[in-house]
């Protein structure tokens, strides 16, 4: 079974309500899902790479396979998503808020079927302490490119149905580890331009004393839209990054 292949099942069992079963226990399903959620899971089930990033995986197979969760939660103040903030010691992508996540690794399993899941769930384990056991899979969405990095990355949507304590396991690694309301990431005044000296624009977030920028806001920005969430806001505020960004 393709990557493809494998995405479409899933949205399709996601469709209907069922679960799609994969090894060791990983399945994605809708049931269960509270209401506030449905538009999230009624766009993944038709998205298409194009209409999240003008960046997507080489056709030759090129990239380093990767996986990010993207995990809902419900907070003090309603619904929010965990990130992170990487360290500024890293080689790649030092510094920024991110979704938790990483590259594949051998155990695992299939980049084309289960990898990409269990992936994003043992990253989000060893950089924010999440017990992955708390979370329900319940879309993924189609695997996007990072030309800076040759990162080939599949987004996985998770609901925090379990909350657990989380935190910096590493400071090697993360520098912070935080949740944001989605009702500050729809908040028309925290939303902004961000301007590379390269001269790439693309959306930012400036939430929780952080910009998101760069993959995780195109991500973000492209899931309030397609779920219906978005609010009319300036893109004409710009944000400039440092060169170094």
């Amino acid at each position: 079974m393709t990557h493809a292949q494998s995405t479409r099942a899933a949205r399709d069992a996601a469709a209907t309500g069922t679960s799609t079963p994969h090894d060791s226990g990983i399945t994605v399903t809708t049931d269960g899902l509270p209401g506030w959620l449905d538009p999230v899971a009624r766009a993944a089930r038709s998205v298409r790479a194009q209409q999240l990033s003008r960046f997507l995986p080489p056709e030759s197979g090129a990239g380093r396979q990767s996986a990010v969760l993207v995990l809902f939660g419900e907070g003090e103040r309603g619904p929010e998503l965990l990130l992170m903030e990487r360290s500024s010691s890293l080689r790649s992508h030092a510094g920024q808020p991110s979704f938790p996540g990483g590259s594949l690794d051998p155990e695992d399993g299939d980049p084309a079927t289960t990898g990409p899941l269990r992936a994003a769930l043992r990253e989000a384990e060893e950089e924010t302490g999440l017990d992955p056991r708390g979370v329900q899979i319940f879309g993924v969405l189609p695997r996007l490119y990072i030309p800076v990095s040759s990162f080939v990355v599949t987004p996985v949507l998770g609901w925090w149905r379990e909350p657990s304590p989380v935190g910096v396991v590493d400071p090697a690694e993360t520098a912070r580890v935080f949740t944001v309301p989605v009702a500050d990431l729809t908040e028309p005044g925290n939303r902004a331009t961000a301007i590379h000296p390269s001269g790439h624009q693309g959306p930012a977030f400036l939430v929780e004393s952080a910009l998101v920028w760069g993959f995780t806001a195109g991500v973000i920005d492209r899931i309030v839209y397609y779920a219906g969430w978005e609010r009319p806001w300036d893109r004409a505020k710009q944000v400039p990054l440092d060169w170094r960004a």
